[in-house]
């Protein structure tokens, strides 16, 4: 098999699923093929962190494996359902330590919050308030389950808005509408912390 073969969408949507059903072989071929996608991931994330923030790419990826080997028998439907977990496991890796280092300084510092205006996705123009926007986004999960996901795939996966469409399989149409939604909805919630604040 060739290598442009072995790295199609289809050739590790295949090995996802084998893997899925218990296949260890397939791991260990789907490893190396989505390593560098899943550093890109890792690396999207931490690009706005703040200086001193303590994990590093290869940190981050190899927490998110650890909680992605814990979805062995999931039903990996596709690459893209694949890397939208890896992105949504991401994040809850960066908010956890966010929580810590939060608890470490007790208050000391502005937390910096995010702003979410931009033609092409949201912007990480500042360094985020990662417990605001968790907060704001698990409120969202509770209100409209897939506007949340949008906002984790575009937001912090860093997928365009096809690629988005295939992960959450709806249109590309249904996925910008619900971006529209979730962003101006997340402004607001986002607006009303700084205001308190």
């Amino acid at each position: 098999m060739t290598a442009e073969l072995m790295t199609s969408p289809h050739h590790v949507s295949q090995l996802l699923i084998e893997w899925g059903n218990g296949n260890e072989q397939a791991l260990e071929q789907l490893a190396p093929l989505v390593d560098g996608e899943l550093r890109r991931l890792a690396q999207h994330y931490l690009r706005k962190s703040p200086p001193d923030f303590l994990l590093q790419t290869t940190a981050l990826v190899n927490e998110a494996w650890l909680k992605l080997i814990d979805w062995q028998n999931s039903s990996w439907q596709n690459r893209a359902h694949f890397f939208g977990m890896a992105a949504t496991l991401m994040r809850q890796v960066l908010v956890d330590e966010a929580r810590h280092r939060q608890y470490q300084k007790r208050g000391q510092g502005k937390a910096l919050h995010v702003s979410l205006s931009e033609a092409d996705g949201i912007a990480w123009n500042e360094r985020p308030d990662l417990l605001a926007l968790d907060d704001a986004l698990n409120t969202l999960a509770e209100l409209d389950g897939r506007k949340c996901r949008v906002v984790e795939l575009r937001f912090f996966a860093g997928l365009n808005v096809d690629e988005t469409a295939e992960a959450l399989r709806v249109s590309p149409r249904t996925v910008a509408r619900d971006w529209d939604f979730a962003q101006a909805w997340l402004y607001r919630e986002l607006r009303k912390g700084t205001s308190h604040a």
